[in-house]
């Protein structure tokens, strides 16, 4: 299906979450059956019992970073708000997708503000970027310093703007990240992953449920809605991702034992669909490197056996993802079910499991 309108639907602004719960296990999960098309409510907690013992989750281990800047425009002193991408690896500038009132010019200077409202570092916007968006030089002793580091000093938790604005409040800080992350790289949660706790996973290891990690550094594109009427009109961005040796290895391991490989989330989903693509044996193997591979209908995944995954916005790639590999019916049943049954939706919703 190639018209971009079959992945809209009506969402309940009430039914956006915006709070994370403060026990992440007790979120509710909507399991999905793909041969029977049954559908049962659970709750996180319960994903020990509809696992079995040699089955594989596999989790993305990117770390949030505080990619939410604030500052002001040094010529008008108009407020100026930024969300850092990714920073070059070869110039060090940042790539930072930005709002002011006004148009800014390119040589412009910003200043912006700490997390105590005190100004911190100048900002020199150098030139236009893919998407709208800026590039731009801190102005530091050694313009080489990594972001994040930076960030970590004066960034704020970069909450989508469907929660209270994209305002932080206390507890972001924790909430927005998951328990796996520990490389720092993205713009935005693997939301998927924000439900488990070292208790659930414990669990789930006496189970004899193994676990592997990819990383993959999630972008703001993953979320924004496909504009175009056609899928094939839509541009992809690229984000960073990798697929370790040993994640290949544990995958080829179940598979051949008859175990499940779960993802959590369509960025593990997208990460090792990648790196099975790339792969030349037939087998997933060890893979690192930008992807901006579109999963859509008619996709044969060949990586992944089950996924968890939370509710997503209409009419974006991360619907058409879930489509492929449940089914535009099933997937239409499983959202209007969650609606009706008054399910939390988006980074802090509940999520769905589909097995």
């Amino acid at each position: 299906m190639d018209d971009a309108d079959g992945y809209d639907y009506v969402l309940p602004a009430e039914l956006i979450a915006q709070q994370g719960l403060e026990q992440r296990d007790q979120a509710r999960l909507l399991v999905v059956h793909r041969e029977s098309a049954a559908i049962e409510h659970r709750r996180i907690e319960e994903l020990p019992d509809l696992l079995a013992a040699g089955d594989l989750l596999v989790a993305n281990d990117s770390r949030v970073v505080p990619a939410r800047i604030l500052g002001r425009r040094a010529a008008t002193g108009g407020r100026w708000e930024g969300l850092f991408l990714r920073q070059d690896p070869v110039s060090c500038d940042w790539q930072v997708l930005a709002q002011t009132r006004g148009r800014p010019l390119i040589g412009e200077r910003v200043v912006l503000i700490d997390r105590e409202g005190r100004d911190a570092i100048g900002l020199r916007l150098v030139g236009r970027g893919l998407g709208g968006t800026w590039l731009c030089r801190p102005e530091i002793e050694d313009p080489r310093s990594a972001a994040d580091l930076i960030l970590e000093r004066i960034g704020r938790v970069p909450l989508p703007g469907y929660i209270r604005g994209g305002d932080e409040q206390p507890g972001d800080i924790d909430r927005y990240q998951t328990v796996f992350a520990r490389q720092a790289g993205s713009a935005a949660a693997p939301t998927a992953g924000l439900h488990f706790t070292t208790g659930l996973l414990q669990a789930l290891e006496s189970r004899g449920v193994g676990r592997a990690l990819v990383t993959l550094h999630v972008g703001i594109d993953t979320f924004r809605p496909i504009t175009a009427s056609r899928l094939d009109d839509h541009l992809m961005h690229s984000e960073w991702c990798e697929c370790p040796a040993a994640t290949a290895d544990a995958i080829c391991r179940t598979k051949a034992g008859g175990g499940r490989v779960v993802a959590v989330g369509t960025t593990a989903v997208r990460t090792l669909e990648t790196a099975a693509l790339r792969a030349a044996s037939g087998e997933i193997a060890a893979w690192a490197g930008s992807t901006d591979l579109f999963i859509r209908p008619g996709w044969s995944f060949r990586a992944v056996d089950c996924m968890l995954t939370n509710f997503h916005m209409p009419r974006t790639t991360l619907m058409v993802l879930v489509t492929a590999f449940a089914g535009r019916e099933l997937i239409r049943r499983a959202y209007d079910e969650a609606i009706r049954e008054r399910y939390r939706f988006l980074s802090y919703g509940d999520a769905m499991l589909i097995m």
